[in-house]
Formats: C-alpha cells, structure tokens, sequence
C-alpha cells in the first residue's frame, strides 16, 4: 500500500503470523489456526508473544520495519490536606514529539469513593483501572461493604506484578477515602507501591514538585489546596512540552470525589502573566 511504502514498512511471514499466534516458551509467533471469536478471550489475558518484551525490543530496534517508541509525556499530582485529597492532571496525549490528542481523561472514576490517574501508555492505565473497577465492585457486592484505598491499590499492584518485564507502562496514583480516612499510593508498572502525603508522577512531575514543594502545608484551606494544584500542573504545562491543555482537578472528601474545575490551561497562563503571580 502507498502509506506502507512511505512508511517504510516491509511485511514477512513471521510478522503477519504474529497477529494470531498461540502462547509458547519457545517460539514468539507461532500461527494458531483456531483463533476465532468465539475463544479469543482465553487467548488476550496475556499478550500474543511469549516474550512481550523480546518483541517490543524488536520492533524498536529492526530497521526493516516500522520502528516503535513509546515516548510519553504528561503531568499528574495528588496530594493529602486537612480536608481530604486533591487531584490535578493535565489532557495531553503524546508520541514522541506528536500531540496525539489534547482532550485525555487521565483520572478515571472507579467508584464514587475512588478515583486512579493515568501516566504512561494511556491503553495500559484505563485497561487496568477498568479491571480494578470490577474487582472493587465484585469486593462490594461480596462484603457489603465498600472497599479500603489500601486494598485496591494492593490489588492493582499484585496484578501488575504478574506481567512485570512484559512492556507494560503505568505510573498510576488510587485515590480514595475509607474508614481510615483520605488514602493516596502510588503503583508502578512493576508492581512497586508506595503510600504518601504528596506524588507527582510524569514528565511534568519534576515541574510539578517545585511548585509543589514551594507552598504545600497539610494545614492548608480547600481553595489554597486547590489553587497549589492548578499552579503545579500549569506550571508543568508551561515548561513540559509534553503536558498541557486542559487542567482536570478533583477534591476527594468524605462524602466522596467531587469534580471542581475543567479550564484551559492558557487561560491561566494569562491570568498568572497579568497579576504577575508566576513568571511566564
């Protein structure tokens, strides 16, 4: 095809076959003939290779081939204050130097207690917290009870741990309120997780926590909690090309997350510029 010659695409046998191929320890694309519709879900609870990341360095490396690079960028942020958490992302999808899209949801709403962010391959995070969706909702109906933040990040944490070294890309924060109070961890794409006061995870983190650093107080009111979050994720989006658009910010109480604010992240870069607040 014109787009394939452009692209510099040059198909094989052994590739074509890697699209529909069974699970072995010996061979990354065997052809299975019996693949269909009908018995595919047992084929897609791991990736169609063998080794997931013997493949992903291939892909990257060949020359002969259209080259994969997962370069990703974004801005995320949590953060504990007296009156529970906020949460601040960015929109912004990249590939490598590409703006794929400007419009992500990066926090996805797991329950009306939970809320996960997405940082890393956008697929791996909205698939995983889908599936802790339903874990937590399945905990619910078993229990009676709604589900503490601890145990479903420990979920998610142990699922991610069993495809560790298989090219996931995850750097997701569970945010929540329980019995114990406000809950923020953060869970890696290696299954690592970690339980803290502040995190900022992305490209833009490293501009995030000056901001953060600068003026976070746990003893903070809710407006200057929100307003830390914006600035942070502004900030980020000024200096990180790839973060910005909109800012999404969140307030989990008691009762629940609360939704605050869905703005532009130009409009206050020009608001900060005119009341001489930040330098821009």
């Amino acid at each position: 095809m014109a787009l394939s010659s452009i692209l510099g695409f040059k198909s094989n046998d052994a590739f074509d076959r890697s699209l529909q191929c069974a699970k072995t320890d010996k061979e990354i694309d065997e052809f299975n003939p019996k693949l269909n519709i009908e018995n595919i879900s047992q084929f897609i609870t791991l990736p169609p290779y063998a080794d997931p990341a013997k493949y992903l360095k291939m892909v990257n490396e060949k020359v002969d081939r259209v080259r994969i690079q997962f370069l990703k960028g974004t801005t995320t942020l949590a953060f504990k204050f007296r009156n529970g958490v906020i949460v601040a992302v960015d929109s912004r999808a990249t590939a490598g130097g590409f703006i794929a899209s400007g419009e992500v949801k990066k926090v996805i709403e797991i329950n009306p207690y939970l809320l996960g962010t997405m940082a890393g391959g956008a697929a791996d995070c909205a698939f995983w917290e889908r599936v802790l969706a339903r874990h937590c909702r399945i905990y619910e109906l078993r229990n009676k009870e709604k589900i503490s933040v601890a145990a479903a990040s420990k979920i998610l944490a142990n699922m991610i741990f069993e495809y560790r070294g298989m090219g996931l890309s995850m750097g997701t924060m569970i945010v929540g309120w329980d019995k114990r109070g406000p809950g923020l961890y953060m869970v890696s794409d290696d299954g690592e997780r970690i339980s803290d006061n502040l995190f900022s995870v992305g490209s833009g983190s490293i501009y995030a926590y000056s901001i953060l650093d600068a003026g976070y107080k746990y003893e903070m009111s809710t407006a200057d909690a929100i307003d830390l979050g914006r600035r942070a994720i502004v900030h980020a989006a000024h200096r990180d090309a790839a973060s910005g658009n909109i800012v999404r910010i969140y307030h989990m109480k008691e009762t629940g997350w609360e939704k605050i604010e869905e703005k532009d992240t130009n409009d206050y870069m020009y608001q900060y510029r005119e009341d001489k607040t930040m330098n821009f």
